[in-house]
């Protein structure tokens, strides 16, 4: 066997180096998560005893970027590099919505979107799972993936590992020869500060290993192996049906949207790196007011000893009067407390402002009117200027979709060899039933040219991802826009060529559609007027031949021989002798 005990020994000593290599990485999204969860001061304490507090600045800044993606959910378009395989991208285009919706994508790309959020990258597993005999998407956690230190796309890494802890009584159910009692604690795994106790002694760490290798032909795969402590619980390379690889696209199943990136590292840093410097400097303004608010709220005294004051009946603010056996301005007198001084309270706001500013949060982008603007149209210009960098960083998720939709696509290829049936919803509502197979993704001889040889040539798409949900704004505006071109004129038949010429040099979403729609009614109104004209050249001949004079004199035998088809057709000879146009 290829694979054996040594080799996912040395596979184990590879995994303990990357996972060095990313130790500062995986503290700071430990520290990030308490972060988002704005339990970061719990193990700060104030000199009175209380806990600091946490304000929701940079929890609604990220909640507000999860709700712009979520605004923007993406949708596929498989488009044929070649014109032999239009008909199979638009069932491709059918498809793999189909699989998306299959694995529930929608709550994947929420999950991955708030882990983007949080930890400055996303990423998703794109797998071929043999149980279910399907494709398999998973958001991943990076604790949990491990690459070598140093490569810049995880693609370039020479090993990949994940490891997840799973449960002994799962294992020795799916792989009985196991029979483990103990967790494994070779591969420690980094874990997130819950608020409750886990316990992982009944758990051990499976890990996943893939590794590139060149088949028999020379074609770069991928060869996957599972396994436990010592114990192989999968190899490709000891299977005889993945000789060539478990997967033939040869890429690592993972894909990965950074949010803003760092040079050295193919993940990133995310809008709490950025923003919990200022959070913090709020926090501790805050905790600072609410303790002076406390102070001047709760007077306190200075006493001397045995002036006769009971100090018990001066606490307690239920009596309405306390004796005293002496004078009670040499006695007792209260401690003065000043108000803060209102540059702090300003202070305070000016870093509430700078952490607007960084996200991109302000106020107008959740619809509010600061700064005296009222007007709807001056507040939509200010939320798509505002948008901006909303619209980056979901450009940056939809080139990672784009990378999905590519493995699932090569996943197809490699494993759909049955024919398999998927409902597909049209956009009336009816759903129909698609019977679909990889027969037409398969390389394929092309006819050569002459003198040449055959070439196998394999279909290869591109995808364009649009925006399947919109917000309501972007609707409203799409529909006002279409509104104002419809009062301007443009949907008028007789200007249609000039209103397609207007339409080519604008630029807005749904323009394509409009173009192909005023297009085709273009082309069946030339279409229409041709078969005018040639009606109505057809009625004036026919018109003309019947006001025709005879003249016998033309004519030596008298003879007035007429086609009428010669006519319809233009004129030709209409008498024995002498040339007449019809």
């Amino acid at each position: 066997m290829p694979i054996t005990v040594n080799e996912i020994r040395e596979a184990a000593a590879t995994l303990q180096k990357y996972k060095q290599g990313k130790a500062n990485l995986e503290n700071r999204i430990i520290e990030n998560e308490q972060w988002f969860k704005m339990t970061h001061w719990k193990q700060y304490k104030r000199n009175d005893g209380g806990k600091l507090p946490s304000s929701g600045w940079l929890f609604n800044s990220i909640a507000n970027k999860h709700a712009d993606a979520m605004d923007n959910y993406p949708e596929p378009a498989i488009l044929p590099r070649e014109e032999s395989d239009i008909e199979t991208a638009k069932v491709l285009s059918q498809v793999v919505p189909a699989v998306l919706e299959k694995n529930k994508y929608e709550k994947v790309y929420s999950d991955t979107w708030w882990y983007k959020l949080k930890q400055g990258t996303g990423v998703k597993g794109i797998f071929w799972d043999p149980v279910a005999d399907d494709i398999s998407i998973r958001r991943i956690d990076l604790l949990n993936l491990f690459w070598e230190p140093g490569v810049l796309d995880l693609q370039e890494s020479e090993n990949l590992f994940h490891v997840e802890l799973v449960n002994h009584d799962v294992l020795n159910h799916a792989y009985p020869k196991l029979q483990l009692t103990t967790g494994d604690q070779s591969i420690q795994v980094s874990k997130y500060v819950y608020d409750e106790s886990i316990d992982t002694s009944n758990k051990s760490a499976v890990i996943d290993w893939y590794y590139k290798k060149e088949n028999a032909n020379g074609d770069m795969v991928l060869h996957y192996c599972k396994f436990v402590d010592d114990n192989i619980l999968f190899a490709s390379e000891n299977e005889k049906g993945y000789k060539d690889g478990f997967y033939h696209h040869g890429k690592y199943p993972f894909v990965v949207d950074p949010m803003f990136l760092e040079e050295g590292m193919p993940v990133g840093f995310g809008y709490i790196d950025a923003m919990k410097d200022a959070q913090e400097t709020i926090d501790e303004l805050d905790s600072n007011i609410q303790f002076n608010a406390r102070l001047l709220a709760k007077p306190r005294y200075i006493t001397k000893a045995g002036n006769g004051v009971n100090l018990e009946e001066l606490a307690d603010y239920s009596r309405d009067f306390i004796e005293i056996a002496g004078d009670t301005d040499t006695a007792i007198r209260q401690l003065p407390v000043q108000s803060l001084d209102a540059s702090i309270i300003a202070y305070r706001d000016k870093k509430i402002n700078e952490l607007k500013e960084i996200s991109g949060n302000r106020d107008f982008n959740q619809g509010s009117t600061a700064g005296g603007v009222t007007a709807a149209s001056a507040i939509s210009m200010l939320q798509e200027a505002g948008n901006k960098l909303s619209r980056d960083v979901i450009k940056s998720a939809y080139r990672a979709f784009s990378e999905e939709c590519e493995l699932i696509i090569e996943l197809i290829r490699q494993f759909y060899n049955d024919e398999r049936v998927f409902r597909i919803t049209e956009p009336n509502g009816q759903h129909t039933f698609l019977h679909f197979d990889n027969s037409k993704l398969q390389p394929r001889q092309e006819a050569p040219l002459l003198g040449q040889e055959f070439e196998v040539r394999v279909p290869v798409f591109d995808i364009k991802v649009s925006a399947q949900k919109k917000s309501p704004f972007n609707q409203i505006s799409h529909n006002q826009l279409v509104l104002q071109l419809y009062q301007m004129g443009f949907f008028n038949p007789q200007v249609l060529e000039q209103s397609i010429m207007a339409l080519k040099l604008m630029d807005f979403d749904g323009k394509e559609s409009i173009l192909n729609s005023m297009s085709e009614r273009l082309s069946q109104q030339i279409a229409m007027q041709q078969q005018l004209q040639q009606q109505a050249e057809q009625e004036a001949m026919l018109a003309q031949y019947q006001n025709m004079q005879y003249d016998p004199e033309a004519n030596e035998d008298g003879n007035f021989d007429l086609n009428i088809e010669d006519i319809l057709q233009g004129g030709t000879d209409i008498y024995d002798e002498g040339q007449v146009n019809a």
